[in-house]
């Protein structure tokens, strides 16, 4: 492993995927916060999903916005244990699409427009595991 100078787009791109983690975990909160009388407005079909959200579904939620937030303390930290972040996240992401395609068929539930998020979240998220993938690499994370 060679050690060199990071990139100076390295903290920017770190500070603004620490935002969007972290407003990945402001989602995991209010969902975790939806009271019975809030889900009661949902149309039935959503209702259900909501209400029968597996322990393991929630979990991989909790593990994918907090785990993907670490990484980037530690991206800014210049720490490698970002990778082990970012991978964590991505399995877990992982784990949660799969609850949400497979088993409660969300574009069925939700329609066509409940890829876009989940897409982007994904591609955001490989591209930091990529990154920081490449800063152990090129030495920018120690």
């Amino acid at each position: 492993m060679t050690t060199s100078t990071a990139p100076s787009w390295l903290k920017s791109i770190a500070w603004a995927t620490l935002v969007w983690n972290l407003l990945g975990v402001i989602a995991f909160i209010m969902q975790l916060l939806m009271t019975p009388e809030m889900i009661s407005k949902l149309p039935a079909d959503q209702q259900a999903a909501y209400s029968n959200t597996p322990l393991w579904s929630t979990l991989a939620f909790a593990v994918a916005v907090f785990s993907g937030t670490l990484g980037c303390v530690f991206l800014l930290l210049k720490n490698a244990i970002a990778q082990v972040c970012f991978t964590l996240s991505l399995i877990a992401i992982f784990i949660q699409q799969f609850y949400n395609f497979i088993v409660i068929n969300s574009i069925e539930l939700l329609g066509a427009s409940a890829v876009f998020m989940p897409l982007l979240v994904i591609i955001i998220a490989v591209l930091l595991l990529q990154l920081s993938h490449r800063g152990k690499q090129q030495g920018w994370l120690r």
